[in-house]
């Protein structure tokens, strides 16, 4: 094999693997604010196993009728991972009650910066391992 050949062939294994282990992704809504802004751009790494601090992608998870859709992607803060202790009175309104539990094994507790805007574990609970799809690594500046 040739020099050009070879290196293009690199290349695109390179963009392959890149994709499937990046996403670029566009923030639409205010749950995150100040840190992310409708229209910021962030690239985010997948893994199922975000760390507390992190900002983590995840499938938004079925709810009854009125609340956003099943196949969303939403964009929240890892409060709590498995093992950790909800303090009673954790965040208000705390609808399933997780005050006072530990957060079970491949699970994870996710609250939105800006609360008044977010949906978030007050109302749907533990989020499950499968449902994260990555953690965001940086902004990307906008075109």
């Amino acid at each position: 094999m040739n020099g050009p050949v070879l290196l293009g062939l690199l290349a695109a294994g390179s963009v392959y693997v890149t994709r499937r282990r990046l996403i670029l992704t566009t923030v639409d809504g205010s749950s995150m604010a100040p840190e992310l802004a409708s229209g910021d751009r962030v690239l985010v790494r997948r893994t199922r196993r975000p760390r507390r601090g992190r900002v983590a992608l995840l499938r938004f998870p079925p709810l009854p009728s009125g609340a956003p859709s099943g196949g969303q992607l939403l964009l929240k803060r890892v409060v709590a991972v498995a093992g950790d202790r909800l303090p009673p009175g954790w965040a208000e309104p705390d609808v399933h009650g997780l005050g006072g539990q530990r957060v079970p094994a491949g699970c994870a507790v996710v609250l939105g910066d800006n609360r008044p805007a977010s949906w978030d574990s007050r109302h749907y609970g533990f989020v499950p391992r499968e449902r994260i799809v990555g953690v965001v690594v940086r902004h990307v500046p906008r075109p």
